[in-house]
């Protein structure tokens, strides 16, 4: 699907600010390895908190929003250096959730309902599993049910793809839960690939793609 080939009441644009409190909104309904996933949580605002509104405040040139006649239904987001995102999370972003929230200590065994989530805040992953010389740009993306299989999820992870290409960015990673074969499935689609099998069944799965040789 091409921009211009986009049902009557939708729309692709660049997002903004405003757009914050839906994606708050998104990022809980599809939180679930693409599911619901508000029963999971006792803070519904910390999923979006760490993986969609701070995106589009660090980096907004690649932060995009699909908008129908009932609001914002979705969004893809990117950075172009995972590492200089990290950096900015931690010394930016971070500091004043850690202000407002308990820590919840590294115990795992200990944690319940939003605690992992906490403890990303207080311990952020400095570097992941992946090769950040060839994929140094990540992002996210997530659609409400309404826009779902629809093509939307490919035009507009094209968006974000081709933003980070066009700014240099040479390759993005994904993770992705393996619990939703059908978001690996369509990352498959677009040239995505697995960079190593999980160790086991609840590890993300990473996935990546060049977009250079």
């Amino acid at each position: 699907m091409a921009m211009a080939d986009l049902p009557a009441g939708f729309r692709v644009r660049r997002a903004d600010a405003s757009d914050h409190a839906a994606f708050l909104d998104i990022c809980l309904k599809t939180g679930d390895s693409g599911q619901d996933g508000t029963h999971l949580q006792d803070d519904p605002a910390l999923l979006g908190l760490v993986f969609a509104v701070p995106y589009q405040v660090c980096q907004p040139d690649f932060a995009f929003a699909l908008e129908d006649a009932w609001g914002v239904c979705g969004y893809a987001l990117g950075v172009s250096d995972t590492l200089a995102f990290q950096g900015w999370l931690d010394s930016v972003w971070f500091p004043p959730l850690r202000a407002r929230l308990r820590n919840p200590g590294p115990a795992a065994a200990d944690w319940a309902k939003s605690d992992w989530l906490r403890w990303r805040i207080f311990a952020p992953l400095r570097h992941p599993p992946v090769d950040l010389a060839c994929y140094p740009g990540h992002g996210h993306i997530d659609l409400l049910p309404r826009a779902q299989g629809k093509g939307f999820g490919r035009l507009l992870m094209a968006q974000v793809t081709g933003a980070l290409a066009a700014a240099g960015c040479p390759g993005m990673f994904l993770e992705v839960s393996p619990k939703n074969p059908r978001a690996l499935g369509f990352y498959a689609a677009l040239g995505f690939h697995a960079l190593a099998p999980p160790g086991n069944v609840d590890d993300t799965v990473y996935v990546a793609r060049r977009f250079q040789p």
